[in-house]
């Protein structure tokens, strides 16, 4: 946020035309929870009384995002919600992948697991030692093909009800680059969930891309500058905090994980403090500077109780527990929270995030 977010409007309100409460929603990457996003937004959709204006996403975040568009050009809500069942089937079934297969498409569903058969223990430790250039010459890529088989881009760009922004890293300049729905191919979405260690560097107009997590999980910029919704629900899935040191390699790596891919979050969150705190004191006119209200959808702490060994399974009846605490957690927000939108923060943000 190192420049003022667009003038604000005296029409700008939580209420959409038939009644229903705005939000813009920013969905963080993680792997195999992003079967708790699904979960979320599948809640949210039932629900029925908020409407997205946009939806940011990185990696898995992405994906769902990209699905969710898709669905609901072709049904409204029931088609976001069976579109996102039918994607996260496809990945429990992906099970009949090679080892070497499951490896790869493990790397974005799994991420942060080492645990597994000597076969995994053994393609781990040689994708620390060579490059997805050495090992995968014909660049072969089963999420690229399941990509293009779940998700219909063109589908996802005609649908003007909701904005979609996906991150990524650029390589070469280090910075982030934010892919808007209008341009969004499966270029795009993979760009925003190439683990470098995993997959070679996307290329879009010549520019090589990485995981949007690095820059980006998600980002929150294009919500405040692209948008009239001044409520932000972030569905974060990566703990912000542990209470045990870890001092196994595996859980020191998985911390290290952890951290990196909620530095940029962190680092959003305090100039979204520091603004609010401004615009709250009178020092910002709130005519050029929209007040910003931000909630959570925290799966963090429930997903805690998912062991190392059971986040490798990505068996159906694991994805669908994971979707179930994310409609369990989406449902108490918005019974505790509903009233609360465009009104004031349901968290805080100063102290959650400073």
């Amino acid at each position: 946020m190192t420049r003022a977010p667009r003038k604000a409007s005296k029409a700008r309100d939580a209420i959409d035309w038939d009644g229903r409460k705005k939000v813009n929603l920013a969905l963080q990457g993680g792997g195999s929870h992003g079967a708790f996003t699904w979960g979320v937004l599948d809640a949210i959709l039932e629900d029925g009384r908020l409407d997205v204006e946009a939806i940011t996403g990185t990696s898995a975040g992405a994906m769902n995002a990209a699905v969710y568009a898709q669905g609901y050009l072709e049904d409204g809500r029931a088609g976001a919600r069976a579109r996102l069942e039918s994607f996260w089937s496809k990945i429990s079934a992906e099970g009949a992948m090679q080892p070497w297969q499951r490896k790869m498409f493990e790397g974005v569903f799994l991420p942060w697991n080492f645990e597994g058969s000597p076969v995994f223990a053994m393609m781990d430790l040689f994708t620390h030692y060579a490059s997805p250039y050495d090992f995968n010459p014909l660049d072969l890529n089963p999420l690229r093909d399941l990509l293009h088989t779940m998700i219909d881009f063109n589908k996802v760009r005609a649908c003007q009800h909701i904005k979609l922004f996906v991150a990524a890293t650029n390589v070469r300049t280090g910075k982030i680059a934010i892919f808007n729905r209008e341009d969004l191919t499966a270029d795009h979405v993979m760009a925003s969930a190439c683990l470098p260690n995993l997959f070679r560097a996307v290329e879009i107009d010549g520019a090589p891309y990485w995981d949007g997590g690095y820059m980006g999980n998600p980002a929150l910029f294009p919500l405040f500058y692209e948008t009239a919704c001044p409520d932000v629900v972030i569905v974060q899935i990566n703990p912000l905090e542990r209470s045990e040191t870890p001092r196994t390699a595996r859980d020191i790596q998985n911390r290290i994980n952890e951290i990196s891919f909620n530095s940029s979050l962190m680092r959003e969150m305090r100039a979204v403090e520091f603004v609010q705190r401004l615009v709250d004191e009178g020092r910002l006119p709130v005519d050029k500077y929209m007040r910003v209200f931000v909630h959570r959808i925290d799966g963090a702490e429930p997903l805690k109780a998912f062991s190392a060994a059971s986040k490798f399974d990505s068996s159906w009846e694991t994805l669908t527990a994971m979707r179930d605490i994310g409609r369990a957690a989406a449902k108490r927000w918005l019974a505790l929270n509903y009233d609360s939108i465009g009104v004031r923060d349901t968290i805080d943000v100063r102290a959650e995030y400073m």
